[in-house]
């Protein structure tokens, strides 16, 4: 028996290559659930995922032992097989190369929870760049402006 216990929550961001809105809404409704059975399947839990035609907001509870790098990895790659294999007319579609992970306390899980859950009505009146910029400047992480608005 393990005498180690951790809950480790991670806000993750990233937009579909160049930005392209190429996740239509009645794609979403199956791709959100989705990326949640590749997290149950590799280890790890989505807590909740969302987002927009160009962008995606997942979540994620990780174990200890699981790199936030490799959880994002998995779940790209998953999602983007089964876009092309369930979607053909997305058969050209790709997820960009980075991403954004910013740690959350337990304190702050409903407000992202909520959050998260209403990216359609939110980026209705604020777009990507602009909600990801703060918050890497919220999370003090400097950036090259080149990977965010080219």
């Amino acid at each position: 028996m393990s005498h180690s216990y951790s809950y480790c929550l991670f806000h993750c961001v990233w937009s579909t290559q160049q930005r392209q809105n190429s996740i239509p809404p009645d794609v979403q409704a199956g791709l959100w659930p989705y990326m949640g059975g590749i997290a149950r399947q590799n280890g790890f839990a989505t807590v909740v995922v969302g987002g927009t035609p160009n962008h995606v907001h997942a979540l994620l509870s990780l174990p200890a032992t699981m790199p936030v790098a490799k959880a994002i990895q998995l779940t790209k790659a998953g999602s983007s097989k089964w876009l092309h294999d369930n979607h053909p007319e997305l058969r050209r579609f790709a997820w960009q190369e980075g991403y954004g992970a910013f740690s959350i306390g337990v304190s702050q899980l409903d407000d992202t929870k909520r959050y998260i859950s209403r990216q359609a009505e939110h980026h209705a009146v604020r777009g990507f760049e602009d909600e990801y910029t703060a918050f890497l400047r919220r999370h003090q992480i400097e950036y090259d402006p080149r990977y965010v608005f080219g």
